[in-house]
């Protein structure tokens, strides 16, 4: 009998470290609990080459943005779900995603980045469905209450643009369908950037955006080198696609010259004429980039890149959105 009370015990003791944390909400009153905020300073502040001035300050829009996968490798201690407070996740996030994507929006509006319980990398890979979509609902549970509370204390009816990354996306486009689509928030939504994942066309209401001037509207793709198209994406639903240099429904490549520039590793500048894109059914492919070293490494798929590479592209369109907006309202 005692043996018995024991392994009760113990599996207890194993339920609670493994699911323990679904019950606990993120306090986003904690400036802690945001990667990043207007009113401090953060990777999201980071201008390439030191070339400019942080114009969140003064800005008239906000930017929701939901950051990518930090939390990849082994598993710790056996948890889908990462710590809020690792350190380790945390700085990988700060010196990666706010600094290569959160960044270039800080010449658009003030940006808000709320750090969340993010899923485990290997949820997308996974034949333990089951887990996996526990992880990604707690983690977008999280995002969902940031949100709301950005609304609740941050926003002050100002208008807003939502954009995200990779699982950040797939959190972000949930939180669109709930919270925002409908809904009288939507009338403050310039546009959302859900990029680096599969979008559904038949999932949102709100549709894709046709021009580069177009509000409450949907942009996404996804970066691949010219003629490769992997084969889990012929088994997709169709998806929204956009191209970032012409931001038209196009399906013919991109001028060099058009490409506004991207950010590499060295975050020194703005790199123009280094890209040309073209959308392809589901995907966005991209010529060999003129970037020097790049096509040695015969890369195929450039998700790690789908923002960086369109850097100066997309901060532009969203400064071009965002006054449309205002001078529409």
């Amino acid at each position: 009998m005692k043996k018995i009370w024991f392994l009760f015990f113990i599996s207890l003791i194993f339920i609670t470290n493994s699911y323990g944390q679904d019950s606990i909400k993120i306090d986003y009153s904690n400036p802690d609990n945001w990667a990043a905020l207007p009113d401090r300073n953060d990777a999201a502040d980071l201008i390439p080459g030191n070339k400019g001035i942080d114009m969140q300050k003064d800005s008239k829009v906000d930017i929701f943005f939901v950051y990518p996968t930090s939390y990849s490798g082994k598993m710790k201690d056996g948890k889908w779900n990462a710590d809020i407070n690792d350190a380790e996740i945390n700085d990988i996030t700060d010196k990666e995603s706010m600094k290569y994507q959160a960044s270039l929006f800080n010449q658009v509006g003030k940006i808000y980045a709320p750090r969340y319980r993010q899923a485990h990398l290997s949820v997308y890979f996974t034949l333990d469905k089951d887990n996996a979509a526990k992880a990604l609902d707690l983690a977008y549970r999280d995002v969902r209450d940031a949100f709301l509370y950005y609304l609740k204390y941050y926003n002050n009816g100002r208008p807003f643009i939502i954009a995200s990354h990779s699982q950040g996306t797939s959190h972000a486009t949930r939180l669109i369908k709930e919270e925002v689509e409908g809904k009288p928030i939507e009338q403050k939504l310039i546009v959302a950037y859900l990029i680096g994942m599969p979008l559904d066309s038949g999932y949102l209401k709100i549709p894709p955006c046709t021009r580069p001037d177009q509000t409450d509207c949907i942009c996404g793709w996804r970066t691949f080198i010219h003629d490769y198209t992997p084969e889990y994406v012929w088994l997709e639903n169709p998806s929204i696609v956009t191209n970032p240099i012409t931001w038209v429904p196009d399906t013919d490549y991109s001028p060099w010259k058009a490409h506004k520039g991207a950010v590499l590793k060295d975050f020194k500048k703005i790199r123009p004429a280094t890209i040309s894109a073209k959308r392809t059914g589901n995907i966005l492919w991209i010529k060999d980039p003129k970037i020097k070293g790049l096509k040695i490494l015969n890369i195929k798929n450039y998700h790690v890149g789908d923002l960086n590479l369109f850097y100066k592209d997309i901060q532009d369109n969203a400064i071009l959105r965002s006054n449309a907006y205002l001078s529409w309202h």
